[in-house]
């Protein structure tokens, strides 16, 4: 048989209608934790619930130093829940910020189930909260984000002009990821999925990308990629020998003044 355009459409139709949940079953690892359990958490920190516009009940977490400067909204990465990064929001709240610490729909305490979609109205959502709860203007804010929370962090900063926009371990696309981890063959079915790549430049803000050199799972050169990519004001940190999940710790004065003097 022959396999004309036609053909080809119709053998592969009935995969390409399953990008969508084949993108979200790869990308997101949560971990649920019941919306009725108590969990201690340190001193500074609180659970403050939003609303997104489809229905779902986030609860994220809230610091408060004692003169906050503005305000950072963190996404965080693809796996875990939000409860596991408090000692990051604190070191983050001690440069003068207050941290507000999104817990995606399906993580945590936060209802609904993760999706591309759903995590940019996720975004939507913390950024009305930050603006209209806490009484932020766009300049005052600061948006975070750390491996797949990056993609989040660029498709809502390309709607705005936050004061500040941090990308740390950035991918540039799942489609480029997808390549990265061997299935080639499959990267079509990405299609646009998280799509940073053909986004940056949509950014109006300064820019900050910290990646690590030896990242085992989103490579460093994805991190230059979407750094060089960048037209607008920006600055790159190399944190040398730097993995995926530990690169905070590899230099850590580096990092921490990188944040500091870029959020200043």
């Amino acid at each position: 048989m022959k396999l004309t355009k036609k053909t080809l459409s119709i053998i592969l139709s009935p995969l390409f209608l399953l990008c969508t949940p084949l993108v979200n079953m790869f990308s997101f690892h949560p971990v649920k934790t019941p919306a009725d359990k108590h969990v201690d958490l340190p001193q500074g920190i609180t659970e403050v619930v939003i609303k997104t516009a489809d229905g779902q009940k986030l609860v994220c977490l809230l610091t408060e130093p004692d003169s906050p400067d503005g305000v950072m909204i963190y996404f965080h990465g693809n796996g875990g829940n939000i409860y596991h990064r408090t000692d990051r929001l604190l070191e983050l709240a001690g440069y003068g910020k207050t941290v507000l610490g999104v817990s995606y729909r399906g993580y945590g305490k936060s209802s609904g189930k993760p999706s591309e979609a759903g995590l940019y109205q996720d975004a939507r959502a913390a950024l009305s909260f930050a603006e209209n709860e806490l009484g932020y203007t766009i300049s005052e804010i600061i948006i975070y984000g750390r491996s797949i929370g990056t993609a989040v962090a660029v498709e809502l900063s390309q709607h705005i002009e936050p004061g500040r926009v941090i990308l740390i371990a950035p991918l540039t696309s799942a489609k480029e990821m997808a390549k990265e981890m061997g299935f080639g063959f499959l990267s079509g079915i990405a299609g646009e999925a998280f799509n940073s790549l053909g986004k940056i430049n949509h950014l109006k803000s300064p820019l900050l990308v910290i990646h690590g050199t030896d990242d085992d799972v989103i490579p460093f050169s994805m991190g230059k990629k979407l750094f060089e990519q960048y037209r607008g004001e920006k600055k790159f940190v190399t944190i040398e020998k730097g993995n995926h999940n530990q690169l905070e710790h590899f230099e850590p004065e580096k990092f921490s003044n990188a944040i500091k003097a870029f959020i200043r």
